[in-house]
């Protein structure tokens, strides 16, 4: 048996694979040796990636307590509430975890833009540099 084989627990035959919703019980979710998980915010609706953050253990819980998004802050080292300054917030509709446990999916309805940057996704930009996505704020004025 691979990793890929197992589930959370490490044993096979999770319902992932079987699909049995009759079965289902919580996933033990991989936070790792610095105890964050990366998360990707997407829109519940249209399916567009928002962003990309990292979240601890308390982070999921006060999500899945308020229904709001919760990350946690690599660069300030805390517990961050999306949109809790630009009023820009996600309400989650579902939270995913993948087949090895160790990445989250938030499922979101996004209000006003998710990056900082003023735009709607944080994913604004091709790697030559091309503009792609539209710009929903003005950060100088949310900030």
């Amino acid at each position: 048996m691979t990793d890929s084989d197992a589930d959370a627990s490490g044993t096979a035959g999770s319902d992932a694979e079987t699909g049995s919703a009759a079965d289902s019980a919580p996933i033990a979710i991989d936070f790792g040796e610095d105890g964050l998980v990366p998360a990707v915010a997407q829109d519940a609706d249209s399916g567009e990636v928002l962003m990309l953050a990292y979240v601890s253990p308390e982070a999921l819980e006060r999500t899945r307590e308020t229904g709001e998004a919760h990350y946690h802050s690599r660069s300030r080292d805390e517990l961050w509430h999306k949109g809790g300054t630009s009023g820009h917030t996600q309400a989650v509709r579902e939270v995913r975890a993948d087949c090895d446990a160790d990445t989250l999916l938030y499922l979101v309805d996004q209000e006003g833009g998710a990056c900082h940057t003023g735009h709607r996704s944080c994913f604004y930009r091709t790697v030559d540099g091309e503009r792609v996505g539209e710009r929903v704020f003005d950060p100088d004025e949310v900030y």
